[in-house]
């Protein structure tokens, strides 16, 4: 039993090393240039936001998390897009039908987009969900979120304005 404990254990160190290892490679490199469609079909490109302070949330509708920290998210959006803020809601389901049908229920002011292929979420090597991308003006990676736990927003909105502030 203590030997299978010790495997779980290395195995456990050596996940969470490669984990760590991809976040470092990530953060800090060009943030890579995307096209996908909005919900009325027009396309929508992270370059169309050159300039301003992006953050990017990827996200499904049978994710409990991503439900939860989409109002939350709204808010964030709302309150700093007049400084150069934008948010870009990131659905990776293949059918999008429920990710319409949950937004009608929770509207939100930022753009939702679909990555139906996940090409997108295997550019930005999206491991969990939901996952949270941080994009400073100079279109670098500047923050990487995995998961969502309530209080992740209070650290999202500390990274935003020490951004809109740079």
């Amino acid at each position: 039993m203590q030997r299978v404990i010790h495997l779980l254990k290395i195995k456990l160190f050596v996940a969470t090393m490669l984990l760590a290892a991809a976040t470092v490679w990530a953060a800090n490199s060009a943030a890579p240039d995307f096209s996908l469609p909005d919900e009325s079909g027009a396309m929508v490109s992270l370059d169309d936001f050159d300039g301003q302070v992006v953050l990017i949330n990827f996200w499904a509708s049978w994710c409990g998390p991503c439900r939860e920290e989409m109002p939350l998210l709204d808010e964030l959006h709302q309150r700093y897009e007049p400084l150069g803020f934008t948010m870009l809601g990131v659905n990776v389901e293949e059918d999008s039908t429920a990710a319409q049908k949950f937004l009608q229920g929770t509207a939100v002011s930022f753009p939702i987009l679909f990555d139906r292929e996940n090409s997108v979420s295997k550019l930005y090597d999206v491991i969990a969900m939901p996952s949270t991308v941080i994009v400073g003006r100079d279109g670098t990676v500047r923050y990487i979120h995995h998961g969502y736990e309530p209080g992740n927003e209070n650290d999202y909105q500390d990274q935003i304005r020490q951004l809109i502030r740079e």
